[in-house]
């Protein structure tokens, strides 16, 4: 069945017009992506079964080239698509901090550090930057390794930072498990760091964990 021959209730594209984009489930949006189903399969259909195939939206919209093609329906061209889609949103959620706005609270640090991490299929160490007025000066992925973690070297992170002329850092790494639970490896870690920075006269001001949906503050649990 066309889309025009829907019931104007069960068209993606026009409910989303009507009652907005949260309203629509994961498959109704990824319809509205695809816009068109394959021979003998609606796109709806197509939809939730990719969901299915994936696991998730979230697996499908963050699987590597080879994986998301083999979807059925899916393509590069379409796989640009979703790289595309999820940059202009990432650069979208950065634009204040690339702006010189200053980090007013934990959830801009949050909502920054998810959009730059919560995709990433590995563990990466991540690093922001501040001037003494908590800017943005700059944000750099320090680290990357396997699944199980990452190697991250105090040396390395403090020749960053004075190469920044940082007045003070927030770290973050992402679990690709899912789970934010900090670690005693990363609350170890975290003390390093902010012995070998406080060195140099550069504040720690937070580690944050990103797992998926959630972000966890070791500054707010007390375990700095």
């Amino acid at each position: 069945m066309p889309n025009s021959a829907w019931p104007t209730d069960e068209r993606p594209r026009e409910r989303l017009l009507t009652h907005g984009p949260q309203s629509l489930s994961d498959a109704e949006l990824l319809a509205i992506f695809l816009r068109t189903g394959t021979t003998g399969v609606p796109v709806m259909a197509m939809a939730r079964s990719l969901i299915t195939e994936f696991g998730s939206l979230r697996g499908l919209m963050t699987a590597s080239c080879n994986q998301f093609c083999e979807g059925r329906g899916l393509g590069t061209a379409k796989y640009a698509q979703v790289q595309a889609a999820m940059e202009m949103a990432r650069r979208v959620m950065d634009e204040p901090l690339r702006q010189g706005d200053p980090l007013r609270s934990p959830e801009d640090t949050r909502r920054f550090l998810t959009s730059r991490l919560g995709t990433h299929p590995h563990e990466v160490f991540a690093g922001l930057f501040l001037d003494n007025r908590h800017r943005v000066i700059q944000y750099r992925e320090l680290f990357r390794g396997t699944i199980d973690g990452a190697a991250v070297y105090p040396r390395e992170v403090v020749r960053q930072a004075l190469d920044d002329n940082a007045a003070a850092v927030i770290f973050a790494h992402n679990h690709p498990s899912g789970v934010a639970e900090p670690s005693q490896a990363d609350i170890a870690l975290t003390r390093r760091l902010k012995e070998a920075l406080g060195l140099v006269d550069i504040r720690v001001l937070d580690h944050m964990v990103v797992g998926h949906g959630e972000v966890i503050s070791l500054a707010e649990r007390g375990l700095m």
